[in-house]
Formats: C-alpha cells, sequence, structure tokens
C-alpha cells in the first residue's frame, strides 16, 4: 500500500497540461487506477474475504502459462514446474490471510468446487506435455506436480471443513462500500439513483419493442387475430413470450454447444466481412469449454492475451451443462441460449464483440492503455454490437433474431437494477427471481445463475447498460458531427484505435476536444 500511495503523490507533482494529449489520457487512467487501487486495499478489504481471487491465482498460474505459445514448451514447462513448486508457500499465506468469519457463504462454495479444478489443470495441460523433455527435467516437474498436487487436497480440506463450516460473511456491500465500488468501476458522472432510472424505463421501452415483432410473428401463425390499441401489461407480455417460445424452440444439443458457437463465430465473421462493418484483425481463437477453476460465475468468457503478448491466442470459453443438473434444469439452459441466443452470444464474446475489440486495443502502442482497461468500455462494445449486427441485418434480417437480441439487451438492463438491488436494497431470492423470470423473461436456470452471479461480484453488472448507453450516445454524436461523411466501418476502426479506454477521452480524442483531467478522488494520506 506503501508503495501505491507515494507513486499517487508523485503523479500529482505532474502538471497534466504539460503532457501529450495521448499521455494525458494515460495520465487520468494511472491516476484513476491508482486511487481505486487505495479504495480497495483500505476500505473494501476483499483479499481478507474473498476466496476466489485466490483460486484464480492459483489457476492462471498455470492455465496462463500453458494455454498460449508465447514461448517455447520446454521453458513454459520449466517455468511451471518452479511455479508449483510453491504452491504449498502460497496456499498458506491465502489461509493465513483470508478472515474465515467474514467470507459469504456463497463465495466459499464457489471456491470449494473452482478450487477442485485446478487438479484438472496439470492433468490436460501439464501432464500431457512431459513426455517431450529430458529426463532429468521430466523428474523436476513430476516432483513438482506432487508438491502441488499435495498442497491443493490439504488447501481443499481446509476449504472444506474450516472455511466452509465457518463462513458467515454478508455478501451485500452496502450503499456506502457500493457507491464508491461503482464510481470507480464505472468512471461515469452517472450516480446510482440516475441508472436505475434510466434502467427502470427502459425495461419498459423494451418490453413495447419487443411485443411489437412478437405481435408480427403471432399475426404471422394467426391472421385474423385483433390486437387492441392500448395492450395490457399482462396481454403485451403474453405475446412477447409467444414470440420467444418459438426461439426457444430451437436449441443446440446439450453436448454440440461449443460446436454451435464455432459455426456462430464463422457466420458472424462472415457478415462482418461481407457488410464491411469494422477492420477483421488476423489472432487467432480458440473456442474452449471453460476450465473447471473458472466456472460458477458466468456462462461465457472471452480471455484475450495479456499487454504484452499481441497476436497471441484469444479463448472465447463456454461452460459446459453441469453433470449434476437435471433433465428440466438441461432443457432449461438450452431454451435459454438457443441457437440465435448462441449466435447473439458469440456477437458479445467474439465477433465482433470482445475479441475482435481487445484484438483492436492490444495494437495500441501504449502499454499503459492495455494494462489500465475500462469495463465499461469493453462491455459497452459488446452489448452495442449485439443490437448493430441486427440492425445491419445479420441473419437476413430474421425477427426472431431481433426479438432475442431485444431480450439480450433486457438482461443486460435488468443486470444494472439487481446489481443495485442486490447490494443496496437488500433484494431477497424470491423478488430477484421474480425480476429475472417475468421483467426479463429469462428461463429458470440462467435467473438462479445470475442470482449467485450478483452475491459473488458488485459493481461489474452494471457497466454492461452503463457502457451501452455512452457507445450509443458516442456514436449518434459522431452521425450529427460528420454528416454525410460518417462511415460506420470507418467509426468503429477510429473508435476502437484508442484502446480500451472510457468514453469520455475516446469522445475527446475522436473530435479533437480537450481532454478531461481528473481531480483529487481519495485522499493518499493514511
Amino acid at each position: 500500500m506503501q508503495w501505491t500511495v507515494r507513486f499517487v503523490e508523485q503523479l500529482e507533482r505532474i502538471d497534466p497540461r504539460n503532457l501529450s494529449r495521448e499521455n494525458q489520457v494515460d495520465y487520468a487512467l494511472l491516476k484513476h487506477a491508482l486511487q481505486a487501487q487505495l479504495w480497495r486495499l483500505r476500505e473494501l478489504r476483499e483479499w481478507e474475504w474473498n476466496p476466489l481471487i485466490y483460486t484464480g491465482l492459483a489457476g492462471d498460474a498455470i492455465h496462463g502459462l500453458m494455454s498460449r505459445d508465447f514461448a517455447p514448451q520446454n521453458v513454459r514447462l520449466k517455468n511451471a514446474a518452479e511455479r508449483l513448486a510453491q504452491f504449498p508457500r502460497f496456499l498458506e499465506q491465502v489461509r493465513n490471510t483470508l478472515v474465515v468469519n467474514r467470507i459469504p457463504t456463497v463465495h466459499a462454495k464457489t471456491a470449494v468446487a473452482q478450487n477442485r479444478g485446478i487438479l484438472k489443470i496439470l492433468d490436460h495441460t501439464v501432464r500431457p506435455l512431459m513426455a517431450d523433455l529430458p529426463k532429468a527435467e521430466r523428474e523436476q516437474l513430476t516432483l513438482a506436480i506432487g508438491v502441488a498436487e499435495k498442497a491443493i487436497r490439504k488447501h481443499q480440506t481446509w476449504l472444506e471443513t474450516e472455511m466452509l463450516s465457518h463462513a458467515k460473511g454478508e455478501f451485500r456491500l452496502g450503499i456506502e462500500l457500493y457507491e464508491k465500488k461503482l464510481t470507480f468501476a464505472l468512471h461515469s458522472p452517472l450516480t446510482r439513483r440516475e441508472i436505475r432510472d434510466l434502467a427502470e424505463q427502459r425495461v419498459k421501452n423494451l418490453h413495447i419493442e419487443m411485443y411489437e415483432i412478437a405481435k408480427g410473428l403471432y399475426s404471422e401463425q394467426y391472421p385474423l387475430t385483433d390486437f387492441p390499441e392500448q395492450p395490457s401489461d399482462a396481454f403485451r407480455r403474453a405475446v412477447i413470450r409467444f414470440g420467444l417460445e418459438k426461439a426457444n424452440a430451437e436449441t443446440p444439443k446439450a453436448d454440440e454447444i461449443v460446436a454451435t458457437a464455432k459455426r456462430s463465430v464463422a457466420m458472424a465473421t462472415d457478415f462482418i466481412r461481407k457488410r464491411d462493418l469494422v477492420t477483421i484483425m488476423p489472432d487467432p481463437l480458440d473456442i474452449i469449454i471453460m476450465p473447471e477453476f473458472q466456472r460458477g460465475v458466468s456462462v461465457a468468457y472471452c480471455d484475450a492475451p495479456g499487454p504484452l503478448a499481441t497476436g497471441q491466442k484469444t479463448f472465447y470459453a463456454v461452460s459446459p451443462i453441469p453433470a449434476q443438473w437435471t433433465q428440466k434444469q438441461i432443457r432449461s439452459h438450452l431454451r435459454e441460449y438457443n441457437t440465435r441466443s448462441l449466435d447473439v452470444l458469440t456477437i458479445h464474446e467474439a465477433m465482433p464483440g470482445h475479441f475482435l475489440q481487445l484484438a483492436h486495443a492490444n495494437r495500441y502502442k501504449g502499454i499503459l492503455r492495455h494494462m489500465f482497461q475500462s469495463g465499461v468500455f469493453v462491455e459497452g462494445w459488446a452489448v452495442y454490437t449485439e443490437s448493430m449486427m441486427a440492425e445491419e441485418g445479420f441473419r437476413d434480417h430474421d425477427p426472431l433474431l431481433k426479438l432475442i437480441t431485444l431480450k439480450w439487451h433486457l438482461r443486460d438492463v435488468t443486470n444494472a437494477i439487481l446489481d443495485h438491488a442486490v447490494h443496496v436494497d437488500g433484494i431477497s431470492r424470491n423478488d430477484a427471481m421474480r425480476l429475472l423470470l417475468e421483467d426479463a423473461f429469462q428461463e429458470e436456470r440462467e435467473a438462479a445463475g445470475k442470482w449467485t452471479r450478483a452475491q459473488l461480484t458488485s459493481a461489474q453488472l452494471s457497466t454492461y447498460f452503463v457502457g451501452y448507453l455512452e457507445h450509443v450516445a458516442m456514436r449518434r454524436e459522431a452521425e450529427k458531427e460528420w454528416g454525410d461523411d460518417f462511415d460506420l466501418k470507418t467509426y468503429h476502426d477510429k473508435v476502437l484505435s484508442f484502446g480500451s479506454i472510457p468514453t469520455q477521452f475516446v469522445e475527446a480524442l475522436l473530435h479533437d476536444r480537450e481532454i478531461p483531467i481528473p481531480g483529487a478522488i481519495l485522499q493518499t494520506s493514511e
């Protein structure tokens, strides 16, 4: 912490007006990131009560080494052996750091499941490559694996007995911590109350938009139907559900979700290329089953290469259906992730969402912007591309795709409502499920998973809706300012060229305006 304090104090001595425009942006990003780090260390103190930090560190320590070919295989295996040898020390430090009675039960249960998955990394990514090593190096790695496995199993016993039985912490942040965390996460002038009001109004507007699409689908099947000029809310929802049922009926097989996602990527890439919507980078993309140590929070994610690994492989990871689920639960999941929904998921996570955006961002010449990315910009772009692809005619202007795209946007909006409701308002599980099932038309498995995610995370679920609002506003402003010269590909490439930075800085660079200079957010003194 003292290092961070000194760094912030040194940064305060710099007059950003003397810097180049690019460095003014970097100054603002660095200052914001350091101040956020100080707040997390002093007030949030997540290192005391969130065991998922450490399951992620342990898993990524090996998975990150072995999943990408950034160095020769024997070098990466040697590094893996060195890291595995440190597992006993690391996991002992974890046990001494965590304050068990502060850990929420939901975090404890998730950590128990994720820690087991760390052993699978060794089986899937390290052991299959050992035969290629010279005998001495193979023996060293075998010894390190044994040391690590023993430490992981010891830690698993501690997690299941000591931690899980005493984990009684509160998962809700409360208004003070939540609002501060939201301020740092969003880097936006919008307040919690303003976001909530905008989201609640947007839910109503989306219901109207979805009704109009679903009404057309209903009329195709029942052409003699008379629709009321002013439909009741119940009538509107019933018609929407009719349309969604048509999409939900077309589901992938349980063991073909990854194969379906691969087809979606190919189809989306071909559409973007034909319509010339944005420059497609040549970076490799691998669609994989989500590693076990990362499951339990989201259904899918995009794992892009690090700041110094431009052009390396990106992973679009999809969580498999849990083995313990009933047939009813499996059916619920497949209905939620029907074929069109997987198309939207692919747009969001891969093409032209996270994968393509981050491939552009990693080509920015300055490393600092790669280190301190704006989650609002990243998630906002991914959500924006969902609607943009539908508007541009993806799947031949398919009305069911448009309906599912609106449902996905409805998910993003209710994410923000749920985020606030969980951590500030104290919403119950029943009321949260009612919001997700009735207002957002989600299937039971999706809603149950989102309730878990809302407990495990905070502020992040608001970034989707806020980011979408900012991206839409930024494009409208560019269309207005550029007039007849506006070109969608030119606009997209330019927006993505500055890295993953808050939209306020993108707008300043895009339109050659003054760079917003931040004031002090937190005092740096102890």
